[in-house]
Parts: structure tokens; sequence; C-alpha cells
């Protein structure tokens, strides 16, 4: 994949690898348009990178899905490269009754907004110049944490919607890519802390888009990244060590 000269639609570009996502691009020099519910952020991030176009967003809604689609194709119609990125990360008990408003905000962010969105754009795309899909799983896809299954599902989901999609376009130009992180130093998962300014830790967000950029640029259509490589690697092993204190 060129890294320059495409125009890219990142969801979830507020914060996070989103974030790194598009500056990383920007450099490169491709154009970069984010979407994001949060306009203070949106604005912050204007006043920080005058390049990039920004478009309010809240990707869990279907309206605002179409409505993206209809602005980026209207206003950027050289678009060649969408990345599903936006998600949520949120703890669930499945011991007891959950809260299914939470369940379905997280289904529908995490899984159902990258499903619609490819499928709205994949017409688009066929007809640009070195067009991509890039879908962002994670190694809790192969592995899952079982304190939050929910994600963990969701994620295991995009791995295999990435899979059919790629096959369903392999007659067209679209590339597909898949990119796993491992746990990143990003705010994800802010929700079941208390201090909502912390992150949980994990590879520096640096150090992943590095990793990530590389590959994309050698074409590699299924990124593991990290110690993503050995979750995806050592899938039922993993399983029990991961979870023995939980």
């Amino acid at each position: 994949m060129n890294l320059s000269g495409n125009t890219i639609l990142i969801t979830g570009g507020t914060s996070g690898i989103g974030l790194a996502f598009a500056e990383q691009f920007l450099l490169s020099g491709s154009k970069v348009i984010i979407c994001g519910r949060r306009k203070d952020r949106l604005q912050q991030i204007k006043e920080r990178f005058s390049d990039i176009v920004t478009v309010p967003c809240d990707i869990s809604h279907p309206e605002d899905r179409r409505s993206l689609f209809n602005q980026v194709v209207q206003e950027h119609p050289e678009t060649n490269v969408l990345i599903n990125n936006a998600g949520v990360q949120l703890v669930a008990n499945l011991t007891r009754e959950v809260d299914l408003e939470r369940i379905h905000s997280e289904i529908e962010i995490n899984l159902v907004a990258p499903i619609h969105l490819a499928s709205l754009f994949a017409d688009h795309l066929s007809a640009r110049a070195q067009p991509a899909i890039i879908n962002i799983s994670s190694g809790l896809a192969f592995v899952p944490i079982a304190f939050m299954p929910v994600y963990c599902a969701t994620k295991a989901a995009v791995h295999s919607i990435t899979l059919s999609l790629r096959h369903q376009l392999k007659s067209k130009s679209v590339k597909v890519f898949e990119i796993i992180p491992p746990a990143v130093d990003t705010e994800l998962g802010h929700d079941r802390r208390a201090d909502k300014s912390l992150t949980h830790g994990g590879m520096p967000v640096s150090e992943f888009i590095k990793a990530a950029m590389e590959a994309l640029e050698l074409d590699q259509q299924e990124i593991a990244v990290g110690q993503a490589v050995g979750l995806r690697g050592k899938r039922e092993e993993l399983f029990d060590r991961i979870n023995s204190h939980t």
C-alpha cells in the first residue's frame, strides 16, 4: 500500500491509535478525514493540524453513518481508503442480567458500524485508484479476556468479517487489511477506570503505529503487532493463562 497520495477516512480519529494513524498518514503525504462524536476534540485537532478534515459523527447511529458516507463522497470524492477504527471496550458480567443498552451500543460501534460502512463505501472505493479498507480488530479476537466478553467477541467477528469481505472483493481492486493490535497505551477501556484520564498501559502508541505503517507499506494484509502475534498463534494455551486470575 502506498502511504502517500491517498484520501483516507478514519473513524474514531479523535484519540488513541485513530489519531495516531491520522497524524502518520498526514506526514506521509496523504489527505486525512477523521470523524468522531466529540466536537471539542475535533476542534482541538483541527487547531493542531489544519490540514485534517474533521466531521462530527456518531457511528453508533445508522443515519449518522449514511450521512457520513454521503458527505465524504460528495465533498471528497477522491477518498480511496476507509479505516474502521472506532471502538469501545466495556466490562460485562454474563452471570447476571446484563445492561442491554450497553451491550447493543458496544456491538453497534465495534461490529455493525464497520460492516455497514464497508458496505456503503465498497462500490465507491472500487472506482478509485489504489483503494483499501483497513479494519482494526484486536489480539483479544483470538484469546478473549473473560471480564470483557462482548468486546472480545466483536473483535473476533471483525476478524471473520474481514476474511469474508476480502473474499467478496477479490475480483475488484480493493485491498482489505486487518490490523491486530496488542494492548496499546490509549484511553480505550476507560469505562472501567475510576480516573478516566488514566490509560491501561501497553505498547506505546508510537511503537504500534510504526510497526503497523511498515506492514501496510509491505502489503501485509493481516497485520499482528507485538503481543498480538502470540495471541493469534497460541489461542487456547493463552486463554487459560490470561484468565487464570479472573
